[in-house]
């Protein structure tokens, strides 16, 4: 028979249990989980299902990002509500040492911007292997470890601006290649079940990324932003303008708010700590605490 690549990234599917659990999904109890994620082993043969070791939610372990997030985005779709972890590279002991997944990464992009691919993948400890050019593109290939591709794709897109293709397949086992830089910065956090207001939002993005606008509603614990500094910080997202019987000129003029920064699926995979989780819902994708 031919040899099936072994699973390289695992993750923790959980049922709902944050403050907005059963709002907006169908299919939101661990035994529904369960039925549709063993359901989806049998067409799906590099994927791997178990019960966690802690007792609550399901240990999948799939091929890679790409594959986690095409079954995540397929039970969303089917109006399935859950939560899943931080991906995690499966690591495995060879002759005593401790090893992990490489995979062979093709790359090909316009040739003015090659130095910030070969820059960008050397932080993410990718060897280049080869490099042909074609024309006006640049065609290279890298050994990387799959920990360094994680979130790869997100920044691949935009130093590319869309015009590049990279594609990677499963090479070998090899010793660990020392620490990937993840997140450096902490997160903003809801400290209560509200609404957002515009007044806050205006006050916190002056320090701070935010990922909703006003009028949006989130619960205590809720990843709301990113913060500029490496601690987490908690904010009150709902603060609103004291009024007076004072009216002074400049204090009442609008309030000029920067576009929250909406993240993909894949990139909040990538984005998120282990203390963390991302919320799946037919109709949102949020972020919050454990």
């Amino acid at each position: 028979m031919v040899a099936i690549d072994p699973p390289t990234i695992g993750v923790e599917f959980i049922p709902n249990d944050s403050p907005f659990a059963g709002r907006e999904g169908e299919f939101v109890t661990s035994r529904q989980l369960r039925e549709r994620l063993f359901r989806e082993t049998l067409s799906d043969v590099a994927l791997q299902v178990e019960d966690s070791d802690t007792g609550i939610g399901f240990k999948v372990a799939g091929r890679g990002e790409l594959h986690i997030s095409i079954l995540i985005e397929k039970m969303r779709r089917e109006g399935y509500e859950f939560q899943v972890s931080r991906p995690k590279v499966i690591f495995q002991t060879i002759d005593g040492t401790q090893c992990e997944p490489y995979e062979m990464v093709t790359i090909t992009v316009d040739e003015a911007i090659g130095g910030k691919i070969i820059e960008s993948m050397a932080e993410r400890k990718g060897q280049m292997t080869n490099m042909v050019q074609d024309g006006k593109s640049m065609v290279y290939t890298f050994k990387t470890p799959t920990r360094g591709l994680l979130g790869y794709q997100s920044l691949f897109m935009k130093l590319t601006k869309g015009l590049g293709t990279i594609f990677s397949t499963f090479d070998e086992y090899l010793p660990m290649s020392g620490e990937i830089k993840s997140r450096q910065r902490g997160v903003l956090v809801s400290k209560e079940t509200c609404a957002t207001v515009a007044y806050a939002i205006s006050n916190l993005q002056e320090r701070a990324e935010l990922f909703l606008g006003p009028g949006v509603d989130v619960y205590v614990g809720q990843i709301v932003g990113l913060n500029s500094r490496d601690e987490d910080m908690v904010v009150n997202i709902a603060k609103s303008k004291k009024l007076t019987n004072m009216r002074a000129s400049g204090s009442d003029d609008g309030i000029m708010l920067t576009p929250p920064t909406i993240l993909s699926l894949e990139e909040c995979l990538s984005f998120i700590n282990d203390d963390e989780l991302i919320e799946i819902t037919p109709k949102n994708i949020r972020l919050r605490k454990r």
